[in-house]
Formats: structure tokens, C-alpha cells, sequence
């Protein structure tokens, strides 16, 4: 179908065929004209809709020319004054879609679109000649044609299981990567590009653009992921209006995933974007940003597949504490809010994740937060799971943390000296057993005579426990007695 309507225009490009356009000539209608015709034959081309949805109308009083079959001449070889033409008619003919599930199929059609976006590319790189404000509508539009469309369902959705574990699943590759990192390649270059000007740039690169980019983030392929993070960010860096707009709508894909889904393929590489956002925050903080800290970013510890984008989560969790460390308080609560209870690995995340917390906490926030923190840290430390036991025991390694527990050791010994005591008596673990024998040797040359003091308590309490089940077995044999007498 595609050898058909290109057939209609084999002659040769030529000096009279690319003369220059006049003023408001070829715009998107013209464009999308080429594509209907297309499409009426049956072809998989782009429908006139998704090529025009910036609704900038241009007069068209020159019909377009057809792409030709055969290569078009390198832009090189072309006088300056018809670049631009030949701009739109390589444009065009990377505007038609192809079958990927078929590698045979219309093989030589594919590698001339494939051949021309590589053009393109290096076209918009080189900065040889500066594109029309037309031709940036048309390949915004070309881009919008090729890399918009409707993903393929995720794995979870075909199998139908909702086991499925993401972090063992074969990364989905999208057989059509040949000429979509070539689009995702140009729109990048576009986008980087010195003279790109963004008060041009902004009417085509405009918030239906960008939510549309966002909506990709679900994309299987890690590829096009990858891709899709530099090209948002660099957008966010270049284009300072959309900046709000670009956060709002991050931030509705994270409730959506956090309240109703907790299934999205780029939760990692939003949160990417976002820690390199929170790092430029000024100082002081924004109202604005400490509600997306308390709203967004604490609650996604909440989903179960928390260990995918974990990393990146707890980046941005330490950027915001380093910014303001009156926000340490507000993080160590939102942590223990959203704590597992029965999932160690998941435990041991939120452990690595708390030390660099404290990390950069300092006493007046820590002071704020120790009680229920310590109870936790007490829980960890008599996990059966040795790896969450020996997670919290790692604590006492980090010299800053030492230095808060000591500076607050009368609060502290008392809540977790117990769990010390029953490590010792009957941690099955070695390695635990070890750990929790110079953790309590820590607290002994701390404070010696506190330390006693809490050791004499335990004993005390032990002592009452032991007799409390002592008459509590006295009184189960005198009922027993008494049942045996009446039976």
C-alpha cells in the first residue's frame, strides 16, 4: 500500500519541484491531506486525527508533494533555499506507520523511513541551517504520529496473574525500536538543541504534548523509559512555563499508582526526573514541595512493589532532609506509619533507607521522633528473619547514629535493652547473636552505671514474669485437680 501512494511521485526532486513555499504555505492540513489519501487506501499510515492536534490552521494553496519511493537527495546536496521543502517531504515520509509483528514484511519501505529519521537526526544535530517555525509544527507532529499510540498490554494483563513478579519478568523490547529511538532520538536533539527557541518551541511542545509523553512512562520496553526520562527532564530545564504543569501531572500519576493501581512500568524513572527537581529546590522550601514530600513521596512506601523503584524513592526522600532538616522529623513518622509487617525484604529496605535518613538528621528532629522509632528498631532487632535483625544491628556501625543514641542513651537503652537480652539468650542466628554481643558492649562503656541500672530492672521484671507463671500454673493444676475430683 505504502509502494502505491509513493508510486504517484518518482520523478526526480528537482529545483522546480522544490521551490519555496510561499508565506503560510504547507502546514498540518496539508500534511494530514497526504495521510488521509493513505489512509483511504487501506494503509496503516497515521489517521488525519492524530496528526493534528495542535489546531494551528495554514492556508494551502500548493498541494504537497508526495514522497518518492526512491531516496530523496541529502540535504547537502540541495541549495539552502529549499531545505526546508526537502525537510517536509522527509517528514512525510516518516509519517507512515509499519507492521512490525511481520520482521519480512515491506522490508525496503522500513529501511528508507529508517535511513531518513537517521537523517533527520543528524540534520537537527549538525545545526546546519535553522528550521522554520512550519517544519517544527510538521516534525512535532511526525514525532506525535509515530511514538503516541497504544502500548501493548503489560505482561500481568495477558497472563492475567497477579502474582507475577516484576523484578524476575524478561524486560518486553518493542519490535518497532528500529525507528522509534530514531523519533525519540530527533525529539530529543530538538529539544537540547541552541537554537531551539523555546518561545517557538512552547505553541507545539504544549501541555497536550507533554501529558501525552507522560503517558508513556507506562511503557514496558526500559528502552523507551530510559529515553523518556532525559527528554521530560530536559524539557522541564528548557521550557520554565511548563514547569508546574509537569509537576501536577508526575503527581497525579504517583495517586493514581499509590491509590488505585500499584501498577505503572516508570514509577523509577518519574522519581529519577524528581530527585534531580528536588535537588534545585530553593531554599526556603515552598509550601507546595513539603506537600508533595508528605502526600506523595512518603505514601509511596505504601504499594507492594516498592523494591522496583525503592533506590530512586529514597534519594529523593534523603534530598529533601538535606535541604531542611526540620523535615526529618516528618519523614522518620511517615516511615514508621508505612512500616511492613510481614514483609522482610521490604523491612530491610526501610531499614538501609532510615540509616541514611539519620544520617543527616540532627538532634533537636531526632529527640522529636526516638520513642517510636527505638519501639520499631526493638521489633527489628528480634526479627526471626536474620537479615532484618542484622539490618537494625548495623545501625551502631554508622558513627553519627552512635552519637545520637549516646547523646540520648537514657531514652533509649530502656526500649531496646530487652531486645538485646533476648538476642543474646535466643537468637537462633549467629551472626546476629555476635552483632547484638558489641551493640551491648557499645551501651556498657557508654554508661556504665546506667547500664546496670537497666540490667538490674530487666532482672526485676524477669523475676516478676517468672512468678506471675509460676502461680499462673499453680492456679491451672488446681482446676485440673478440681475437674478430675467432679469428673
Amino acid at each position: 500500500m505504502f509502494h502505491k501512494i509513493i508510486k504517484r511521485s518518482q520523478r526526480k526532486w528537482s529545483r522546480q519541484d522544490g521551490g519555496e513555499v510561499p508565506a503560510g504555505g504547507r502546514g498540518s492540513a496539508a500534511m494530514s491531506n497526504v495521510v488521509v489519501n493513505h489512509a483511504s487506501r487501506g494503509g496503516t499510515g497515521p489517521s488525519n486525527a492524530s496528526l493534528s492536534h495542535h489546531h494551528h490552521h495554514h492556508s494551502s494553496p500548493v498541494p504537497p508533494p508526495s514522497p518518492s519511493l526512491d531516496p530523496l537527495p541529502f540535504f547537502k546536496d540541495v541549495p539552502l533555499s529549499d531545505r526546508h521543502l526537502l525537510f517536509s517531504r522527509k517528514l512525510l515520509i516518516c509519517c507512515f506507520q509499519f507492521d512490525f509483528s511481520d520482521p519480512l514484511n515491506m522490508l525496503r519501505e522500513k529501511e528508507l523511513k529508517r535511513q531518513t529519521l537517521a537523517e533527520l537526526v543528524e540534520f537537527i544535530q549538525s545545526g546546519s541551517a535553522r528550521i522554520s517555525d512550519l517544519n517544527q509544527e510538521e516534525m512535532i507532529q511526525m514525532i506525535s504520529v509515530n511514538i503516541f499510540r497504544c502500548l501493548p498490554p503489560a505482561s500481568h494483563e495477558n497472563t492475567g496473574s497477579d502474582s507475577v513478579d516484576a523484578e524476575e519478568e524478561e524486560p518486553y523490547l518493542d519490535p518497532s525500536w528500529p525507528h522509534l529511538h530514531l523519533v525519540y532520538e530527533l525529539l530529543l536533539r530538538y529539544v537540547v538543541s541552541s537554537d531551539t527557541d523555546t518561545k517557538v518551541a512552547k505553541r507545539y511542545i504544549d501541555h497536550y504534548f507533554v501529558l501525552k509523553l507522560l503517558d508513556l512512562f507506562d511503557s514496558e520496553d526500559p528502552r523507551e523509559r530510559e529515553f523518556l526520562k532525559t527528554i521530560l527532564h530536559r524539557i522541564y530545564g528548557k521550557f520554565m512555563v511548563h514547569r508546574p504543569f509537569i509537576r501536577k501531572a508526575i503527581n497525579n500519576i504517583f495517586y493514581r499508582f499509590i491509590y488505585e493501581s500499584e501498577r505503572h512500568s516508570g514509577i523509577g524513572e518519574l522519581l529519577e526526573i524528581l530527585g534531580s527537581i528536588i535537588n534545585g529546590f530553593a531554599l526556603p522550601m515552598k509550601e507546595e514541595h513539603k506537600l508533595f514530600l508528605v502526600r506523595v513521596l512518603i505514601p509511596l512506601h505504601k504499594p507492594k512493589p516498592v523494591a522496583l523503584y525503592h533506590q530512586q524513592l529514597s534519594y529523593c526522600i534523603v534530598q529533601f532532609v538535606e535541604k531542611d532538616v526540620k523535615l526529618a522529623d516528618t519523614v522518620i513518622r511517615g516511615l514508621l506509619k508505612y512500616w511492613p509487617v510481614t514483609n522482610c525484604q521490604k523491612e530491610v529496605l526501610f531499614l538501609g533507607e532510615l540509616e541514611e535518613v539519620l544520617e543527616t538528621t540532627q538532634t533537636a528532629e531526632f529527640q522529636r521522633s526516638m520513642v517510636p522509632l527505638f519501639k520499631q528498631i526493638a521489633r527489628c532487632l528480634n526479627s526471626f528473619h536474620f537479615q532484618v535483625a542484622e539490618r537494625a544491628l548495623f545501625l551502631w556501625n554508622n558513627e553519627h547514629i552512635v552519637n545520637l543514641i549516646a547523646q540520648n542513651r537514657k531514652v533509649i537503652l530502656p526500649l531496646i535493652f530487652e531486645a538485646l537480652e533476648k538476642n543474646i539468650e535466643s537468637h537462633w542466628n549467629k551472626a546476629v547473636h555476635g552483632l547484638t554481643v558489641n551493640v551491648r558492649k557499645m551501651f556498657q562503656e557508654m554508661d556504665g552505671e546506667f547500664f546496670e541500672e537497666c540490667q538490674v530492672r530487666y532482672a526485676e521484671k524477669e523475676a516478676r514474669a517468672h512468678e506471675v507463671a509460676e502461680k499462673r500454673e499453680i492456679t491451672w493444676q488446681k482446676l485440673a485437680a478440681v475437674a478430675m475430683e467432679d469428673g
